[in-house]
């Protein structure tokens, strides 16, 4: 069994995810235009009338901006926590009754043959959830707009095989940086944003419970460099005794566009 994901577009402009396998496929978030998702899918050889559903982390419109239409356009079913919906539904421009599913944090369901769980993480929105999906033994955990590292959260990704992970930003660009104070306030709390140093610790835990690729995303356009985001990480990774390219691998998701096609087997080679 092989479980493949791509990530579409991860940073503060827009995120969508595309994960999948032989009998099925879904979305979590659609953060940039339809069009343009649906572009990108194109490219690794999916139609959007293909999709089983959209899964949504949380309301902010760089996660929900082609929800609606993509939605409406191609007849998908999209999944959201209660919260999610009450803050988001009217941002949606209008989603079908039936396709309207609510869902709960830890409860799994199956959609397009994979398993799959939310689970709560701390940040400034309604109900936002990560995701968890499973295929077999294999399993893909997104964990992004975090802002800090609780054992709630690392728990419910432990075991993953691969972890789409938030490195948001470097404390001293964002400190330093132009966003007004009461912004800077925001993405440093408790329900911000992860910074890349937390990112590197968290990492290092994913590690030790099983995590052989990690994938940083969500970072800043103004706050964060890719390369800055990799080597923290890699500097944590590597003082823990982690070998990169034979115990586990980092990369950083594009802003704009397809990072990459991956796959999850049962275990990794």
């Amino acid at each position: 069994m092989e479980l493949r994901f791509s990530p579409l577009f991860s940073g503060s402009s827009g995120n969508s995810l595309y994960a999948g396998c032989d009998g099925g496929h879904l979305l979590i978030d659609a953060g940039v235009s339809c069009a343009r998702i649906v572009a990108e899918l194109r490219k690794i050889g999916i139609s959007p009338a293909q999709l089983s559903g959209v899964l949504v982390t949380h309301e902010h419109i760089d996660h929900i901006r082609g929800v609606g239409v993509l939605s409406r356009k191609y007849d998908l079913p999209v999944f959201a926590t209660e919260g999610t919906w009450a803050a988001m539904e009217d941002k949606l421009g209008g989603v079908a009754m039936k396709n309207m599913r609510v869902l709960e944090p830890m409860e799994d369901f199956y959609l397009g043959g994979m398993n799959i769980t939310a689970f709560d993480i701390p940040h400034d929105a309604a109900q936002p959830v990560g995701y968890s999906i499973a295929l077999g033994g294999a399993r893909l955990s997104v964990a992004t707009d975090i802002g800090c590292v609780r054992d709630s959260w690392m728990n419910a990704v432990a075991g993953s095989d691969a972890v789409v992970l938030e490195s948001n930003y470097d404390p001293d660009m964002l400190r330093a940086g132009p966003y007004p104070y009461a912004l800077k306030q925001r993405i440093l709390g408790r329900r911000g944003h992860l910074a890349n140093d937390d990112a590197g610790r968290a990492a290092v835990a994913l590690v030790r419970h099983g995590a052989r690729r990690i994938i940083l995303g969500h970072l800043s356009k103004e706050n964060n460099f890719p390369a800055l985001a990799e080597k923290s990480c890699a500097l944590a990774l590597e003082e823990e005794g982690v070998r990169l390219g034979e115990d586990a691998e980092i990369c950083v998701a594009n802003r704009d566009g397809l990072t990459g096609m991956f796959s999850v087997r049962m275990a990794f080679a």
